[in-house]
């Protein structure tokens, strides 16, 4: 069963960034997909398995980027 899963990311402003992260996530153990909402800076995993905010969290960062906090 699939578990989504939405989070807030700070300081996107354009397509290469909407790209930077999900591309990020993607490589999380069991992320199917991930859906970005510029405008808002929404989020949206699709998982086979609950993904830990530390891991969400980290993969932002890499991405140059900031997961609000919840």
């Amino acid at each position: 069963m699939a578990v989504t899963s939405t989070y807030t990311v700070t300081g996107m402003t354009c397509s290469h960034c909407v790209q930077a992260v999900s591309g990020e996530i993607s490589t999380l153990p069991g992320v199917a997909d991930v859906r970005v909402d510029l405008a808002s800076g929404a989020v949206t995993v699709t998982s086979a398995v609950p993904l830990a905010d530390e891991a969400v969290r980290a993969a932002v960062d890499e991405a140059g980027y900031e997961l609000a906090n919840a």
